[in-house]
């Protein structure tokens, strides 16, 4: 069942969590000052930041946990930064030698090591502790990269544009585990030299993979002299289930979590859009293929991550690995954080970033075409003419925030010719509006957004095509490479968020197309971004579902900065960073995104001013009604001036 949201739950004052919950993913920034303060730092905004996107804004508790990390295992000098495996933390490792003066060698250790060094310390479930539900296996739980405190920005860099750090709710599992003496140092192992230019995949030991690269039964990994549960004195045995009752309560059962992570994954494949629990869902026979209609395509071929953007730097990963060392496409302005991948990955340099170390970058690089026009493939078409040769192309269907679609059937076809492959991510477009997956050989997605919808849980997911002529390659590299990171607990949230995901995406198509009416309808409005409206429609209606809608993201600019300014403040709904809420969000997205570049965004039509709207599931007419108060405050600034 579909609930509507109200204004009072979802307007919040400065930096307040968007919503008001212990795990959000939006925080509050309420008025077009605080935006443009928050991006200039200054105090009056930052002072009163109680969280932010956990990708830009690594969560308080997160924070918390690292630094006493960091005080027990490092110096007053060094930092601390959390990851969900030694893997993930070694390629931090890797991007930090890269890009620091401290030295590449990796001490897997109780002691600190020289304090010149970067170094890894893996926390795993000391042997008196049954292993909990939640963890599924005994393999680290928590590795974390210990640095100088003054090589913060590029830690805090590699986090960001990775997604490989640990979520929240782990990290309150873990700190409290942490703190009741349950999670400690795996024993000392000997320093080992690590290669700076080559990409790090994940110990096989810890667990055993299934043929088709999914994560099969969990395998006990002796890290310990005597890990035998059977051993533990009935007081160990109470003790530590008390904890693990305390720290979660009598209603989130979380041996569930695998099949959570199972309906999540058939949800994704469209083979179960029933609105039921968790029991029905696993139980109930498939849909078919009736969204994906791929043939042998199923529920095994989707790989689930810790938040979309870890699923596009994996999917690039891996595709390096199958492939080899070749230069990658952005297709269009809209994946600059997947294009920043790409230049850290091979060592490249983009205009974009504004670090000299990043400009200095070399390696097989990207080829960024940020129009997205036909000109544009003209362009490529004629580079694989002459004989330049591309692993893959990124592109977003549509993209954000222009919302103009990608030509995919051209693209296909010279993918086809060329011989590169074709990532799409879905996020805006969403599945129940789109067929995409025809005409990619990946599609990878933001399981936070409106799959999720209600804002308090980070996923993400990469779905290979089973037509696609790098199927078996990537698969097999999928079971060498992939591990399954996704926090049980975290899980189990976005299943029950989930569950009425196809009702959902109605709605908010509806409620979309009636903001688009009432802003189009309006003098003051320059400009309306929206698939259904713009030149690039026919690119969209070629992969439209026969009863799919154009979705929940548009954008909207005005004549003079004044005017966006009134609106954006006026506007009663939540205002913050991120898309796909149940309710309407907005956030005037260039200067959130591109506030040190905007003379640079421009050059592909993307001014400085626009504001972007993600529409939820509120009532109609209170939406329309809220932005024809507006409205009129933008008219009455005709009077003011006058």
């Amino acid at each position: 069942m579909v609930v509507t949201p109200t204004t009072q739950t979802i307007l919040g004052e400065l930096g307040q969590a968007i919503p008001d919950t212990p795990h959000a993913v939006s925080v509050s920034l309420p008025t077009w000052k605080a935006n443009v303060g928050y991006e200039e730092g200054e105090e009056w905004v930052l002072s009163k930041m109680k969280n932010g996107y956990p990708r830009f804004f690594i969560h308080v508790g997160i924070q918390a946990f690292a630094e006493v990390v960091a005080r027990k295992y490092g110096n007053s000098e060094e930092q601390a930064m959390l990851f969900p495996s030694t893997a993930a933390a070694t390629r931090c490792i890797e991007f930090l030698a890269r890009n620091t003066t401290q030295k590449s060698t990796i001490f897997q250790s109780l002691t600190t090591g020289p304090k010149d060094h970067l170094r890894i310390v893996d926390l795993v479930f000391q042997h008196k502790a049954p292993v909990p539900k939640v963890t599924g296996t005994s393999k680290t739980i928590i590795s974390a990269v210990i640095f100088a405190r003054s090589e913060f920005k590029h830690a805090k860099t590699f986090w960001q544009h990775s997604g490989e750090g640990v979520s929240s709710r782990r990290a309150e599992f873990c700190f409290k585990a942490f703190e009741e003496g349950y999670l400690v140092p795996r024993n000392p192992v000997r320093p080992e030299s690590i290669r700076s230019d080559r990409m790090c995949k994940g110990p096989r030991r810890y667990q055993r993979k299934s043929s088709l690269g999914q994560t099969d039964e969990p395998v006990s990994v002796s890290m310990t002299e005597d890990p035998n549960p059977a051993r533990l004195t009935s007081l160990d045995r109470q003790d530590y289930a008390q904890f693990v009752e305390e720290r979660f309560g009598r209603n989130l059962d979380l041996s569930l979590a695998a099949n959570a992570k199972l309906a999540v994954r058939r949800r994704i494949a469209g083979s179960l859009t029933a609105d039921v629990d968790l029991k029905e869902a696993i139980v109930m026979p498939s849909e078919g293929p009736a969204v994906r209609k791929v043939q042998g395509f199923s529920e095994n071929d989707i790989y689930l991550y810790p938040c979309g953007m870890n699923s596009i730097f994996n999917t690039h990963r891996i595709m390096l690995k199958a492939r080899g060392s070749l230069k990658s496409i952005s297709f269009g302005f809209d994946l600059l954080g997947a294009t920043y991948i790409f230049m850290e990955l091979t060592k490249h340099s983009f205009p974009y970033i504004d670090t000299l170390k990043i400009l200095e970058k070399w390696g097989p690089g990207c080829l960024f075409y940020g129009h997205g026009s036909s000109a544009d493939l003209d362009d490529l078409e004629n580079r694989c003419k002459s004989g330049e040769k591309f692993l893959s192309l990124f592109c977003e269907f549509p993209g954000n925030p222009l919302l103009k679609s990608p030509d995919l059937r051209r693209i296909r076809k010279l993918a086809d010719q060329y011989d590169f492959a074709v990532v799409v991510d879905e996020t805006i477009g969403n599945f129940m509006n789109v067929h995409i997956l025809p005409a990619a050989d990946v599609v990878v997605s933001s399981l936070t957004k409106v799959f999720s919808g209600d804002s308090n849980v980070m996923g993400g997911s990469s779905i290979l095509n089973p037509r696609s002529r790098y199927y078996h390659q990537l698969r097999r590299t999928m079971t060498d490479e992939y591990e399954d990171n996704y926090w049980p607990e975290d899980a189990i949230y976005l299943e029950r968020n989930s569950r009425d995901f196809v009702s959902r995406i109605d709605r908010i198509n509806k409620n979309a197309e009636a903001i688009c009416q009432i802003l189009k309808a309006s003098p003051y409005v320059k400009e309306i971004y929206y698939p259904k409206y713009s030149p690039t429609r026919p690119f969209y209606d070629d992969f439209r579902h026969p009863t799919g809608g154009y979705g929940g993201l548009l954008s909207v600019t005005f004549h003079t900065t004044v005017e966006a300014v009134t609106f954006f403040d006026v506007l009663e709904v939540a205002k913050g960073p991120s898309l796909g809420t149940n309710f309407t969000l907005c956030s005037p997205y260039v200067i959130l995104a591109h506030y040190n570049e905007l003379d640079w965004a421009a050059q592909f039509g993307v001014e400085a001013d626009l504001i972007r709207i993600s529409v939820g599931l509120e009532d109609s007419e209170e939406l329309k009604e809220k932005c024809e108060r507006a409205l009129a405050a933008v008219a009455g600034l005709g009077n003011t001036m006058s």
